[in-house]
């Protein structure tokens, strides 16, 4: 089985342990423009497994073509389930590609009042 052409590792910073259970979707635009307008399509949906990570968003097979790329984690769905609260209802981590490349890892570290991403490799 291959890996998903964007991946995702999500850490709970408040417990220091992976996010297990965070809904996550990957919406796609053809120009920052249509993105903005709100004008993408979700291409997939998945939910963290017990390593805080959604290893088969996208098939293997599937090719990312240039544009925008928005990652969607349901925060407010992940606090609910610890029986909390949480500032941000969604996180949305959007990303353009150029010039696509095999794989992009966006990693979330996540607190109820904060959170921090970065391009992961």
């Amino acid at each position: 089985m291959g890996v998903s052409p964007i991946t995702s590792h999500v850490l709970d910073a408040a417990r220091g342990l992976p996010a297990r259970g965070v809904p996550i979707s990957i919406s796609y635009a053809p120009t920052s423009m249509a993105a903005f307008a709100g004008e993408s399509s979700v291409i997939a949906r998945g939910v963290t497994n017990e390593d805080g990570r959604c290893p088969s968003l996208l098939e293997s097979t599937h090719v990312l073509a240039p544009g925008v790329y928005t990652v969607r984690f349901d925060t407010k769905t992940y606090f609910a389930l610890h029986g909390e609260k949480s500032f941000y209802p969604f996180v949305d981590v959007a990303f353009e590609i150029d010039q696509p490349a095999p794989h992009y890892h966006i990693p979330l570290n996540l607190a109820p009042f904060s959170y921090t991403t970065y391009r992961g490799s």
